[in-house]
């Protein structure tokens, strides 16, 4: 989740659980609250946020490559993490939270450096404990699929 000890850059507790996950999406995307920090190490940031979708739009570079000169998996990963499970973000209630149960991915082709790509998240069931949800990895220019993905998340109330 978007926590962390410097309270300058991301919000505390209270507030995340002040806001339902549809609420707290669109504050990230209205620049109201600050985008959790591995998206502007890995080169990507929240695109649109509607209720049980999400899309991140990013860029891999160099900096992301693997030592064979290939975007690293993790990046596929992170990016697809990062969707999917705010995708299920968008259907929590407020004062709940999530974290991710489970993460699977498919690359499909590598993602050539500099290419922008969308990574969309779409909920495909949210209930009182869980949420699954799945992600594609779309070239922006192309519109080729580079990767999938699920995820099942849990659900929580402090």
């Amino acid at each position: 989740m978007f926590f962390a000890n410097n309270a300058a850059e991301l919000p505390d507790r209270d507030t995340v659980l002040s806001l339902s996950g549809f609420d707290f999406m669109r504050a990230i995307l209205e620049g109201k609250i600050p985008s959790a920090p591995i998206a502007q190490t890995l080169g990507f940031q929240l695109h649109t946020v509607e209720d049980g979708s999400v899309t991140f739009r990013g860029t891999p570079a160099f900096d992301h490559m693997n030592p064979v000169g290939t975007i690293h998996g993790g990046w596929y990963a992170t990016i697809l993490d990062s969707a999917m499970a705010c995708a299920i973000m968008t259907k929590v209630p407020k004062g709940s939270l999530y974290t991710t149960l489970e993460l699977k991915l498919n690359i499909i082709r590598p993602i050539p450096e500099g290419m922008q790509v969308d990574c969309i998240g779409t909920t495909e069931h949210s209930g009182r404990s869980t949420g699954v949800s799945t992600g594609q990895v779309v070239g922006v220019s192309d519109q080729k699929l580079y990767a999938t993905g699920s995820t099942t998340c849990i659900i929580m109330t402090p």
